[in-house]
């Protein structure tokens, strides 16, 4: 049996099973404090029976360099309290077992690499837009990893001609991606969610506008064959065909692609990052990073 956590902002998805098709118990649960939230993961682990292997796909920024001393931390996050915080290592420890780690987004794309919208794709991207945006890159299977692991989120877009005014929420870059399109900024800018807003309301064009910018520079960086947006500003109805439209403009025939057609929703729904976490735990225990 292998453990699975998708370790968000506002909570932990904790299963067991031996795989994302497979599960035979799980639990969500609120991200409070690291010391809170943690114990309550580590208890209900050990209610519910051992496992060999524990796949952990966290919110970040997180160090993921296994030559680090602070491998497995949750390092500058702007979530309040988890600054620094060993979340790996205090797992496996407590569970008496390997922990296989990586970023909530690029376990969401490994999910979706194996089981979803880009399976037989030699690289793709998934990228979540909601509380904020991130994005991981799936290339021959395995994801983009360097100095830390990518920000999609934290790209600077070129500004919509009616929407030069709004400073953004971003508390490091302002009007960044996520400052100018995530749920909280579209909620501060409009007083409400993109799904609450008329369906001609112009924040419509001008959040599929920036998604559309965060494609094509995608199309631009990994050539990918596929670019699955997730989240739930996602879920807002007509989107999607607005964002690819807008993409299909801008990227033009300049890249040799159909932008329109490799820009899709989730195959697995809001399975994928648990998907992903199941893999990452298969890996740990076969000794695969």
């Amino acid at each position: 049996m292998l453990g699975a956590i998708e370790a968000g902002g506002t909570k932990f998805v904790a299963a067991i099973g031996r795989g994302h098709d497979d599960i035979v118990a799980q639990v969500q649960i609120p991200t409070t404090t690291p010391d809170e939230t943690l114990q309550r993961t580590i208890d209900w682990f050990r209610a519910n029976g051992d496992i060999a292997g524990l796949g952990l796909a966290s919110f970040g920024p997180v160090d993921l360099d296994p030559a680090s001393p602070e491998w497995g931390y949750i390092t500058n996050t702007p979530k309040a309290g988890w600054g620094q915080t060993s979340v790996a290592a205090r797992l496996g420890d407590a569970l008496g077992c390997p922990v296989g780690l990586d970023t909530d987004v690029n376990a969401a794309a490994i999910g979706e690499h194996l089981y979803g919208a880009a399976q037989g794709c030699d690289v793709a991207i998934y990228v979540t837009i909601g509380t904020g945006i991130g994005g991981g890159a799936v290339i021959n299977g395995n994801t983009v990893k360097g100095s830390r692991h990518p920000e999609m989120g934290h790209i600077l877009p070129r500004r919509h001609p009616q929407d030069i005014d709004f400073a953004g929420i971003c508390p490091a870059h302002g009007d960044c991606l996520e400052g100018l399109a995530s749920g909280p900024a579209i909620k501060a800018r409009w007083g409400a969610s993109l799904s609450e807003l008329a369906p001609d309301h112009v924040a419509h064009d001008i959040i599929a506008d920036y998604l559309a910018q965060l494609c094509q520079t995608q199309i631009a960086l990994y050539s990918p064959q596929r670019i699955i947006l997730g989240g739930g500003v996602m879920q807002t109805a007509g989107l999607l065909d607005k964002i690819r439209e807008q993409a299909t403009k801008r990227v033009g025939s300049y890249f040799g692609v159909d932008a329109g057609a490799i820009i899709t929703p989730p195959g697995l729904g809001t399975r994928s990052g648990i998907a992903g976490a199941f893999e990452l735990a298969k890996r740990a225990v076969n000794g695969k990073k």
